[in-house]
C-alpha cells in the first residue's frame, strides 16, 4: 500500500497546475516515503532503531495528525490539477 500511496503521490504533484504545487506534493511524499523507509528497515534491523513511527499504522500522537494533514493537501492538489 506504501508503494501505491507513493506512486499516487508522484503522479498527483507531477500533474499539479503551478510549480509550488508539484513542489508541495513532491516534498509530502518524500516525507512519508522516508518514514517508511526508515522504519522498515529499522524493524528488519539494517538499521539502529530510530523511533521514527510508521505512517498511518503506528500511534505516534501528532504524527498521525501531521501523516492525514499531508494527504489532506495531496488530495487538494489532486482535486486541482492541469
Amino acid at each position: 500500500m506504501y508503494i501505491v500511496f507513493i506512486w499516487l503521490g508522484t503522479y498527483i504533484a507531477y500533474k499539479a497546475r503551478d510549480l509550488f504545487g508539484q513542489f508541495l506534493g513532491f516534498g509530502l511524499v518524500i516525507m512519508i516515503a522516508l518514514q517508511v523507509v526508515i522504519n522498515v528497515a529499522a524493524v528488519t534491523g539494517v538499521i539502529p532503531t530510530k523511533g521514527l513511527p510508521l505512517p498511518f499504522i503506528s500511534y505516534g500522537g501528532t504524527s498521525l495528525v501531521y501523516s492525514m494533514l499531508s494527504v489532506a493537501l495531496l488530495l487538494n492538489i489532486a482535486r486541482h490539477r492541469r
